[in-house]
């Protein structure tokens, strides 16, 4: 499910200073979490702490856009350059063992940056609003991702997409992502999308045809098994802006992007 800003605020407040690999961080000292009994921080000063972290601007078509100067960018930048020699070095043990490298993706906000959206609805969130949005197919892309998806590919290794966009979604993320030059393995059989109607059986655990009872790691953890166990691919990293992304196992190494506007749970 997803949490918006003000349900969220003072955890996502840790989060702005900066993001590194998953388990890596803490939170600020003397800064109250969101299980704290004292005073959360003020959602004013975070939104401003948001804009700062982003570099946050308005482009000539009255579009919120992050700066490629901000410490986002640079956050973005230096978990790229990890991500590119972890991937290189990865990839050549796993085909020596004889197992097919694989990489995951989520698209939301590690690959498609939903800024432009936050802002316009004070960092809140409706199905009606946002599913407007992603048809649009026009958000940018996160900095240096559709890069690092190419990456990927240049050194063998398989991309796959994992991600809360539902099947109705679809033709949008493919648009949005050849738009951005994420144009890999865009294909039914590489982007896992969200199907409640009718869920596959490897989550026949937690969901049947309209009776979807899965969250978002039985989801997704539950598809990187398959990948693994049902594909025969070896995950080597795991890409996501939430920690439920990458959680439950199945998913090598585990990159978390920074996002302080929303939580996933």
């Amino acid at each position: 499910m997803r949490k918006s800003l003000r349900a969220a605020a003072a955890g996502a407040a840790c989060v702005v200073a900066g993001a590194a690999l998953y388990g890596a961080g803490a939170a600020t000292a003397g800064q109250s979490t969101a299980n704290s009994t004292h005073e959360p921080y003020n959602i004013g000063l975070l939104t401003k702490d948001i804009d700062t972290y982003y570099g946050t601007t308005v482009d000539s078509d009255g579009v919120y856009q992050a700066s490629p100067t901000s410490p986002y960018a640079k956050d973005l930048a230096r978990i790229d350059k990890d991500a590119k020699k972890y991937i290189d070095r990865a990839a050549r043990t796993s085909r020596a063992h004889h197992r097919k490298p694989a990489v995951m993706f989520d698209i939301d906000d590690t690959l498609l940056l939903s800024l432009d959206y936050e802002k316009r609805n004070n960092y809140s969130y409706s199905s009606a609003t946002w599913n407007d949005y992603v048809s649009q197919a026009n958000r940018p892309a996160v900095f240096g991702s559709p890069e690092l998806v190419r990456y990927a590919q240049s050194k063998g290794v398989t991309v796959f997409y994992n991600s809360g966009l539902t099947e109705a979604q679809r033709d949008a993320a493919v648009a949005n992502l050849k738009k951005v030059g994420a144009d890999v393995n865009l294909d039914a059989g590489h982007m896992f999308l969200k199907d409640t109607a009718n869920p596959p059986a490897y989550l026949q655990d937690c969901a049947t045809p309209g009776a979807w009872k899965c969250t978002t790691v039985q989801y997704k953890a539950g598809t990187r098994e398959h990948i693994e166990n049902d594909l025969g691919y070896r995950i080597i990293a795991d890409f996501g802006d939430q920690y439920s992304d990458l959680d439950g196992g199945y998913s090598g190494r585990t990159y978390k992007l920074p996002n302080p506007t929303y939580f996933v749970g």
